[in-house]
């Protein structure tokens, strides 16, 4: 891995350790895990890897092989806003840390994302893979929901993105071929093994890099929790702050009776809040029987309601989802993470995977030539969460 040589190259040693945090790909539970739904995800063989070192003297010392600037800063005293690079995602990181434990050392670090960025929930897998690292030199011992914890406290408070913990879950609790079963209203959850045929898992880029911090991500959470409020106040039930309105509290029975009073963005926030729960359910026992064809049908079914109901995409990852239902030997595909650029993600006919990379690259390309030399088709496979020993060439 370049990390590691450029490691050497920085310090004149080799690291003591390269830590390892993969990115995740949710197959159904999109857009609900901040109304509190359940979840479905898998991490991947593909993430960020950090080559790094103990550094006594607190100092924080950064590069990212994926960035051209630097980032120093000391673990006892971060910036009380975020300064507006790509390291705020460790100084987030070091700073929920350190409200909660006392630190002193900090690390000379190289960080290399494995992936473009967009979709796969790379700011999860480095602020995770940081935060980790860091507890680590400092002697601190996390458990595995006190990382996903401060990881989410970390994105949500500093970094500015009011997402749910779903990107979080999947970076920690996956297991290579287990689906993660996620429930983000009680955290309880399941690892459900597969027993089907094999598959293999492709991402495709669109070329276009995305920030949720500048996207509309925020703006449909508030919709959705407009929506709940709503509901509540319509059907007589009491309701407590704007702020605390999900819509898993809302039963389905009053959204069937009162969606006709909503505004027409709510109604379809809720509309797919409520259809996308009903696949996960559907979505698990298939995954159990093994059945590929039917797990990836509802996939496409939640890309579509990803694009009508929910309303996310841009005219680039659309037509990439369209070419994905066209294609042979893909089983389902969608959008991978918020759907605002980023990329798709698909289960695939491993014994078709070169095949079909190369169908969706010649028509994606052929509609969009311009981003031709930053569209980028990966075969990836699934894979456990965070290692602080993860330097194995992943």
């Amino acid at each position: 891995m370049r990390c590691e040589e450029i490691y050497r190259e920085l310090y004149g040693r080799a690291p003591e350790s390269v830590a390892f945090c993969p990115y995740r790909i949710a197959p159904l539970g999109a857009h609900i895990d901040h109304q509190l739904g359940i979840v479905h995800g898998l991490a991947i063989n593909r993430g960020i890897h950090i080559a790094y070192g103990r550094k006594d003297s607190g100092i924080c010392e950064l590069r990212s092989l994926n960035f051209s600037k630097r980032a120093q800063f000391h673990v006892a005293n971060i910036p009380e806003e975020k300064v507006g690079d790509w390291a705020d995602h460790c100084r987030a990181a070091a700073k929920m840390l350190g409200e909660k434990y006392p630190l002193r050392t900090g690390i000379g670090g190289v960080i290399e994302g494995s992936l473009p960025i967009g979709g796969l929930s790379s700011s999860a897998s480095v602020i995770i893979a940081f935060l980790s690292v860091l507890a680590a030199v400092n002697g601190i011992r996390l458990e595995p929901w006190e990382v996903i914890r401060l990881a989410k406290k970390a994105e949500n408070e500093y970094v500015g993105v009011n997402c749910g913990k779903l990107d979080q879950s999947c970076e920690v609790l996956c297991r290579k071929d287990q689906l993660l079963c996620l429930d983000c209203r009680d955290d309880s959850y399941s690892l459900i093994p597969w027993t089907g045929k094999p598959f293999g898992i492709a991402v495709f880029f669109s070329g276009l890099e995305r920030s949720l911090a500048g996207s509309a991500y925020n703006l449909r959470q508030d919709e959705c929790k407009a929506a709940a409020y709503d509901l509540m106040a319509f059907s007589g039930r009491s309701y407590g702050k704007f702020s605390e309105a999900v819509l898993r509290e809302v039963p389905r029975e009053v959204f069937d009776e009162w969606k006709g009073r909503l505004p027409e963005p709510f109604r379809k926030r809720a509309e797919h809040f409520f259809s996308e729960m009903e696949r996960v359910r559907l979505g698990s026992e298939y995954w159990k029987a093994g059945d590929l064809e039917q797990y990836g049908r509802l996939i496409f079914e939640s890309g579509e309601s990803s694009v009508n109901n929910y309303e996310c995409g841009c005219p680039e990852l659309i037509r990439l989802y369209g070419i994905l239902r066209e294609t042979p030997g893909i089983y389902g595909g969608r959008f991978s993470g918020a759907g605002f650029k980023g990329c798709c993600m698909a289960l695939v006919d491993p014994g078709r995977a070169e095949e079909i990379l190369a169908a969706v690259e010649d028509q994606y390309l052929a509609s969009f030539p311009e981003l031709r030399g930053k569209y980028q088709g990966a075969l990836c496979a699934s894979d456990d969460g965070v290692s602080l020993a993860g330097g194995d060439g992943r």
